[in-house]
């Protein structure tokens, strides 16, 4: 947390601002450890606080490091404004994303002796590259992710329904250490898998079908993301051959990736393989996004993005084929970007499996 709030503190000092207040949940997460579910993480000129309210202040003092904890007993905007006047701040940053309308209102009312000063990802753009600590806590939610793909391929049989799958996935991973789901699971089955986000139905899994599965839990505050397409019975020509394109588009990002490049460019060398395998229109969404403490942050890899990939983000690579009233296809690994290129962080197997 140390080099983070001193990450924060560079930036403050090159965007101007003396202060900055953190509201949103998951940067407040990022930088201070503390899980509850009300806080404010306050940088003045002089000191590091953390400001919440009674049932909390026990817990900050166990999760938190580096941080004065202050227990609010007033408005919290009121509380904020005393610290800024102590502090002889200046320049106030807010998240202006975060921040509504009226509650910016209440700020310009409050804050009586600074000037405001909105901020638009400063914390979210430093949470793009991942730390040792950050990557460790990635690849045990993304083991956790892979054992339960593993365990659910002796679950599947035809009969069973997609909730059913998403179901005994999310039991698994809890037993496992999962903390939660990273989103809604998407199990979609038959026709239904050329949804690229069909999350789990009643529709009973039939054989022939394809069964793309989606998923992935959160490990101490970090989360995984993966996906996997199955056939159950035997597989048709026609499924091996769409299979088989977006396999190797898959590879070949994995071969191809590396430091320097943007998102268009990673999205387009798989895009360029549909393309040419002539599923141009079949491929609708962008090629992959950042995870971490969310699982879509930032870099985006797609067709409209300009993030450029550096050492240290992970990248989802997960290309897809998608074809109305028949079905889909759509494989994902978490990348780690490397000096050279990236190492990828699941274990579980792509080629085509067929559930007898």
């Amino acid at each position: 947390m140390k080099k983070r709030i001193e990450k924060v503190r560079a930036l403050m000092e090159e965007k101007g601002i003396d202060s900055l207040l953190i509201t949103t949940d998951v940067n407040r997460f990022y930088l201070s450890g503390f899980t509850g579910s009300s806080g404010y993480v306050l940088f003045t000129p002089v000191k590091n606080y953390f400001i919440t309210d009674f049932r909390y202040t026990e817990q900050a003092k166990d999760q938190t490091n580096g941080f004065e904890i202050l227990e609010f007993n007033k408005e919290v905007p009121e509380n904020i404004n005393e610290i800024l006047v102590e502090d002889n701040s200046k320049k106030l940053g807010f998240e202006s994303k975060n921040v509504t309308f009226n509650k910016y209102k209440e700020y310009k009312e409050k804050f009586t002796d600074v000037d405001l000063a909105g901020t638009e990802d400063l914390i979210k753009n430093l949470r793009k590259t991942k730390d040792k600590e950050e990557i460790s806590k990635i690849k045990k939610a993304i083991e956790i992710t892979d054992n339960a793909f593993n365990h659910i391929l002796d679950f599947i049989e035809e009969g069973k329904t997609e909730r059913e799958v998403a179901l005994e996935l999310e039991f698994f991973m809890k037993q496992a250490g999962g903390e939660k789901n990273a989103f809604d699971f998407i199990v979609a089955s038959g026709k239904r898998s050329s949804m690229p986000h069909g999350v789990a139905s009643d529709k009973k899994i039939e054989k022939g079908d394809f069964i793309t599965m989606d998923f992935g839990t959160f490990y101490k505050g970090y989360c995984s993301d993966m996906t996997r397409t199955v056939v159950l019975g035997d597989a048709s020509d026609k499924q091996r051959k769409i299979y088989n394109i977006v396999l190797e588009a898959q590879k070949e990002v994995i071969d191809k990736i590396k430091p320097g490049m943007s998102g268009k460019e990673v999205d387009a060398i798989a895009r360029d393989m549909i393309k040419d395998a002539g599923y141009e229109d079949n491929f609708g969404h962008g090629l992959g996004h950042g995870i971490g403490v969310e699982v879509h942050e930032g870099p985006r890899a797609s067709y409209k993005s300009d993030d450029i990939i550096k050492k240290g983000m992970l990248v989802t690579d997960e290309p897809g084929i998608y074809i109305p009233d028949w079905g889909g296809v759509r494989i994902e690994d978490d990348l780690l970007i490397t000096e050279n290129g990236c190492e990828v962080l699941n274990n579980s197997p792509k080629e085509l499996i067929v559930i007898e």
